[in-house]
């Protein structure tokens, strides 16, 4: 039986006893019929992981233990997501697996061929936790409330952003982030892509540089997630052992 990994924000140290949110508390004993004395494991970017006991279980409520550090916290890679507000399944896909790729910031935005108005940033941040609990990554990306496109590139830091343009004729992004460097971002349209004077916006800004995914059109969660995994093969942490 697999240990359980619970990420927290409390300080955790040997010896500190923590309460449980009321979700973990309800699936620890409701889902995964685990009790008190059942071991699980505690962390979050700030102190690493750490074993843990559960010490008090029942209904929404619950204690931990805390034991020996298990892991120390390590430097993870900057690597962030735009991607247009898409249905919502298709979104909740691209949020866990954008996690499991290490992305830190998961940005929504919306365009002018988005064909949702709204985005569940409560949801689609309890989704990337549980995602995060599942990888055994350290830390969980920080879902921002959707904004529109233009408020989102007018607020960017000037890292190099990436933007899947498939009819542009663009360079592919394996030649055009060859050598570059976090942080890096990766902006992803909506199903039918871009408007044309959207897009043009976009890449006009010095940071964006306008790239391609190979001869196919993909649809916008298969392109959030092979970009990603392009990014992470270049310049991000998968040559760490």
């Amino acid at each position: 039986m697999s240990t359980p990994r619970l990420h927290t924000d409390a300080v955790l140290e040997p010896g500190a006893e923590i309460a449980a949110t009321p979700a973990q508390a309800h699936h620890l004993g409701t889902v995964l019929r685990r009790g008190p004395g059942d071991a699980v494991a505690l962390f979050n970017a700030r102190d690493g992981e750490f074993a843990a006991t559960v010490t008090a279980l029942r209904k929404d409520r619950g204690a931990f233990a805390v034991g020996d550090r298990l892991r120390a916290p390590r430097p993870e890679p900057d690597l962030r997501l735009l991607v247009a507000a898409i249905k919502r399944d298709a979104l909740d896909w691209v949020v866990e697996k954008a996690t499991e790729l290490g992305v830190s910031v998961i940005q929504p935005v919306m365009t002018r061929r988005s064909i949702v108005d709204r985005v569940n940033t409560d949801r689609l941040a309890a989704i990337a936790r549980g995602a995060a609990e599942q990888c055994e990554r350290l830390s969980v990306p920080t879902v921002c409330p959707a904004v529109p496109l233009h408020a989102a590139l007018d607020a960017w830091d000037g890292a190099a952003l990436f933007v899947a343009a498939e009819r542009r004729g663009a360079m592919p992004l394996r030649h055009a982030a060859a050598g570059a460097r976090l942080p890096l971002g990766w902006l992803v349209g909506p199903e039918g892509g871009f408007e044309g004077r959207e897009l043009d916006d976009t890449v006009s800004r010095p940071f964006v540089t306008a790239v391609a995914l190979g001869p196919r059109i993909l649809r916008a969660e298969t392109a959030a997630v092979a970009g990603l995994a392009v990014l992470q093969a270049l310049a991000g942490d998968w040559d760490v052992s």
